[in-house]
């Protein structure tokens, strides 16, 4: 299967399975991608995600080029009419937990708008990011131009897109790319302990947490506040609120329960 998947303790781990074609998505992976996001964001008892690959040479290089051929459509079809091209990040953006991204090698083209489009990423010290769809005259597909800039700062991304730089993952760290560096071989152990500490907290508040900040990603700083402000208060007199504070008034450990 190029793609498998799993859940253990409300955690769901997406597996690309490709090793030998460095986890690159052809059309098969990217329709049980698809599928899978759907199936995650319909799944009330999840309360984190994993999107990590198999091997050690690559998290994945973007689109396999010897099995993805160009759109037949025109550009007018594509642009007006029924949209039938699946595109790589489809369904993501309906997966209300977050995603933790763990990396390990190369996270080329699709594969970084991939990896950018989940909510936390933790790398090995051998992994490596690069967008360099510059060089061949092409530009990085995947809202790659707009989520690196959000994510590194201004500077950092356009150096990275307009030269087509590859960064180890030093510098990856160092930037803000990923958030944690681990040796090669504590990768999944270090993203499933940061998914379970995310899977223990209240699921209604780490769901708010991810919409505001995308939201308010968007906004003018006093909407987003307004917004906050808003969002806390249709949490106030939540069960899980309300438990959170009397465990931690009886010293023991909260018992959530998504309500």
């Amino acid at each position: 299967m190029s793609l498998l998947y799993q859940v253990t303790n409300a955690v769901g781990i997406i597996t690309l399975n490709r090793p030998e074609a460095m986890n690159a998505i052809d059309p098969e992976t990217l329709a049980e991608l698809r599928d899978c996001w759907i199936r995650i964001s319909q799944d009330p008892k999840l309360r984190c995600v994993i999107l990590t690959a198999s091997g050690t040479r690559a998290f994945c290089t973007g689109s396999d080029l010897k099995k993805t051929m160009p759109p037949k459509e025109g550009i007018a079809q594509l642009t007006f009419g029924v949209e039938t091209t699946p595109h790589l990040l489809d369904g993501m953006d309906q997966v209300k937990v977050p995603i933790v991204c763990a990396i390990n090698g190369f996270a080329i083209g699709g594969g970084l708008e991939l990896a950018l489009a989940c909510d936390l990423r933790i790398a090995s010290k051998n992994a490596k990011f690069g967008l360099p769809e510059v060089c061949i005259g092409s530009i990085p597909g995947g809202a790659g131009t707009q989520r690196l800039p959000r994510i590194i700062g201004l500077s950092n991304a356009m150096h990275m897109l307009l030269t087509g730089s590859i960064v180890d993952a030093c510098e990856a760290h160092r930037i803000g790319l990923v958030s944690h560096l681990v040796d090669e071989a504590e990768l999944m152990s270090e993203a499933i302990a940061m998914a379970n500490r995310i899977a223990a907290n209240a699921p209604l508040s780490v769901r708010a947490i991810k919409k505001l900040v995308e939201d308010g990603m968007d906004m003018p700083l006093i909407h987003a506040i307004e917004h906050e402000a808003f969002v806390f208060g249709i949490l106030r007199d939540s069960h899980d609120r309300i438990e959170g504070r009397k465990a931690f008034q009886e010293k023991r450990k909260p018992a959530f329960e998504g309500r």
